[in-house]
């Protein structure tokens, strides 16, 4: 039995009201603005840039200030005292969110391996700063490892947030949490299929409900044929390891019988072979990941109560990992969904829409929500389309899509909408089933309109991230690999004062 080893673990963050002491931080991190009249150090230099010349030093360097861009200023050997050895210049552009979200990873980047660092770049613009500062500075000192020696490297333990008082502190949990879920939906994301099966993300969410106030509900393989979970089941049966699908409920501590629903409905393939139509040896070799929804409705769930979610959620994850078997699914089969619409799979690597397409119809049935999210890795035509710095969604109601896209650009996870085209409807028809799997192109349209069936009429968007499902190398926040992209976004909109006003 495979034994996941312990993981690194996210830096902490901390509130000091005071100044950067030279006489105790051994690393002080300064933000750099990029101004009309050139470069501005922010607070917490003055002292420093006298003692330094902080200035000329960017100026030898050719710093520009740009978001991200570090010029590291060693002091070993000049007149001080104390403990100070380095100070890191880090450039926040032109003090947009983005712009502290990248300053925020790379320090990160910068500083591994280090004990703590001392920075007041958050303190250049608190109100703007705080949360994309921490997003980046957590994402961006994400590292996962299976090695016998440990990791190759460690995130910095402490970020100390120089001349930021206790009157944040509230601010900053919600900052935390939200970078925590992100950091859980990466990890998630990355374990290796031969350990995280249907079963094991199953455990994951069951161990929640000791830490949250969620309540968790798990259908194994014969709580799923009773129900008629068709989709979820025919996908699975090819597999060594059955299927699941997973409930999580959270209710706000001030609610009642008026408090709206939210479902979110997340993809769960646990690893993706492509089944009979068996991908190529390339092509799998980032379908560990392809749970990715539903690692982000589970990490999503775990914080909302951290981000005092007003309305009531309902989160599902159907989970099972496609698999190449004598009981696998083949092309030309017919299966009936919860409620018992059909579809006729002539694609078994089309699957995501057909375990998806179970939970949104139990969802509608039995949830009742006032509306229905779904998020998962879906399509490669999505990567085709919008690259790997833009996620796709669909939506059936305007009101809730401006909010996700606002949701998203806050969060620093932006997603483009685009178009449920009825023109090309007649593709997801079927000549012996309700529906067809297998619609052909444009790809990312018909899969959203195959799930638009199961919809029950409800304000609905549909979240196709896998375009940004995987970061290839080291970009802004991101580190290489699954980047469990949607966690903060969710958390942003279902944290704000009214996610369905």
């Amino acid at each position: 039995m495979n034994q996941l080893p312990p993981q690194p673990t996210p830096p902490t963050f901390e509130l000091d009201s005071t100044a950067p002491d030279p006489a105790t931080a051994e690393i002080i991190a300064l933000p750099v603005a990029a101004e009309a009249g050139g470069l501005v150090l922010g607070p917490g230099a003055d002292e420093l840039d006298a003692r330094y010349g902080l200035l000329d030093q960017l100026e030898f360097a050719g710093a520009t200030g740009k978001a991200g861009e570090v010029t590291a200023c060693p002091v070993a050997g000049t007149d001080h005292t104390g403990a100070l050895r380095q100070v890191l210049l880090v450039g926040i552009g032109a003090g947009r969110r983005t712009d502290f979200r990248r300053a925020g990873a790379a320090l990160a980047r910068a500083t591994r391996d280090r004990t703590a660092v001392v920075t007041t770049i958050p303190a250049a613009d608190p109100g703007i700063a705080l949360e994309p500062f921490v997003a980046g500075a957590t994402l961006g000192s994400f590292v996962f490892h299976w090695r016998s020696e440990g990791p190759e490297w460690q995130p910095v333990g402490a970020l100390v947030l120089a001349e930021l008082g206790a009157e944040h502190g509230d601010r900053l949990d919600r900052a935390v949490a939200i970078a925590h879920a992100s950091w859980r939906a990466r990890f998630l994301a990355t374990v290796p299929a031969g350990l995280e099966s249907p079963a094991w993300l199953a455990e994951q969410a069951v161990a929640l409900d000791a830490q949250t106030r969620l309540k968790v509900r798990v259908w194994d393989e014969d709580q799923l044929a009773e129900g008629g979970f068709g989709g979820i089941l025919t996908v699975g049966q090819g597999s060594a390891t059955p299927p699941r699908l997973i409930r999580l409920d959270y209710t706000p501590a001030r609610s009642s019988r008026r408090t709206p629903t939210v479902a979110l409905i997340g993809k769960g393939i646990t690893f993706d072979t492509g089944g009979l139509n068996l991908k190529p040896g390339q092509g799998m070799a980032t379908m560990k990941r392809d749970m990715t929804g539903g690692g982000v409705v589970l990490a999503t769930m775990a914080a909302l109560a951290a981000v005092d979610c007003p309305v009531k959620v309902v989160g599902l994850i159907a989970a099972a990992e496609n698999a190449v078997s004598g009981s696998a699914m083949r092309p030309g089969d017919v299966i009936t969904h919860y409620g018992g619409r059909t579809s006729e799979v002539n694609n078994t690597d089309a699957e995501g829409r057909l375990v998806l397409a179970d939970a949104m119809a139990y969802a509608v049935a039995k949830v009742k929500p006032a509306a229905l999210v779904d998020i998962a890795t879906l399509t490669g035509a999505m990567k085709v389309a919008l690259g790997q710095q833009l996620g796709g969604f669909f939506a059936t109601d305007d009101r809730l899509a401006a909010r996700i896209g606002e949701a998203g650009e806050t969060a620093g996870e932006p997603v483009w909408r685009m178009p449920l085209a009825e023109v090309y409807e007649p593709k997801v028809s079927s000549q012996v089933a309700d529906g067809d799997n297998a619609a052909g192109g444009p790809g990312a349209i018909t899969a959203a309109l195959f799930l638009q069936h199961f919809t029950g009429g409800l304000p609905w968007v549909h979240l196709d991230i896998a375009s940004v499902g995987d970061a290839p190398t080291d970009t802004f926040e991101w580190t290489p690999g699954p980047t469990g992209y949607g966690a903060r976004l969710l958390l942003t909109w279902l944290g704000s004062a009214d996610p369905l006003g």
